[in-house]
């Protein structure tokens, strides 16, 4: 009982680290989530002013911020990851068996939500070098336009035409940029739907679980449901079927 109560202390203040975790990771996705979106609107801003003020944020200025945020979440990852271990070796602790089932569910979600923010992080992280990359090809074509013009004996009609595909590759650029925002703010609004869902179908395995009669009640409403649906379908075959034979006679 004194192993059981301090295993129990154990795996509240790792429940408690795995939380605060958690946390912190959500807050540093956001943010990173926000730096990869602005990163391409800010250069364009850049690009477009002819002016000799410097902007708030330079080019290196927000390439060490992503390079800072990226050590602390794969850090802040780490260590998630070690607080899940430790709990998964608890599980297996001969004084908590009989609670084992209700550590590995919650561990499963732990599992679950250290998996999200991994996908999550990555993907960002991918969407971020393939927008830097796209952005450092558009500046050197640009600045291949501009030696272009002021060399000597610049071709009028051919710098047109250079300007026009410049201007083109921009708005394209402008397009993706939007359709990458669209859909990041889509995936943490199905993110947070899936986290709501996760946690109403936690709390009903929960109150299940604990109260059988209720898990009972549960059944016999889903079985009457199914029976209730077999008879509905089978009077509206029968009166399918009576109709059909009085329009044919």
């Amino acid at each position: 009982t004194v192993f059981g109560d301090v295993s129990m202390k154990t795996l509240s203040d790792l429940r408690k680290q795995a939380r605060q975790l958690e946390n912190e990771l959500d807050l540093k996705l956001v943010s990173f989530s926000k730096l990869c979106t602005s990163y391409s609107s800010s250069r364009d801003g850049r690009r477009g002013d002819s002016s000799d003020t410097t902007p708030l944020l330079s080019n290196s200025t927000q390439d060490r911020m992503f390079e800072t945020m990226s050590v602390e979440i794969e850090q802040l990852l780490a260590k998630l990851t070690g607080v899940n271990d430790k709990m998964a070796e608890y599980t297996s602790t001969p004084g908590v068996t009989s609670l084992n089932a209700a550590l590995m569910h919650t561990l499963q979600r732990h599992r679950d939500i250290l998996q999200d923010y991994t996908h999550e992080f990555h993907k960002t992280k991918s969407n971020f070098m393939a927008i830097r990359e796209r952005e450092d090809l558009l500046g050197s074509v640009r600045k291949d336009i501009e030696t272009y013009k002021s060399g000597s004996g610049v071709n009028n009609r051919r710098t047109e035409l250079f300007l026009k595909e410049h201007e083109h590759l921009r708005n394209s650029d402008r397009l993706i940029d939007d359709t990458i925002s669209i859909a990041m703010a889509t995936k943490e609004n199905m993110t947070s739907q899936r986290g709501l869902l996760k946690s109403i179908q936690s709390r009903v395995n929960t109150l299940a679980n604990r109260f059988p009669a209720i898990n009972n009640l549960i059944q016999r409403i889903n079985l009457r449901k199914r029976r209730d649906s077999l008879i509905l379908g089978g009077v509206i075959g029968i009166c399918t079927v009576l109709l059909l034979l009085y329009a044919f006679h």
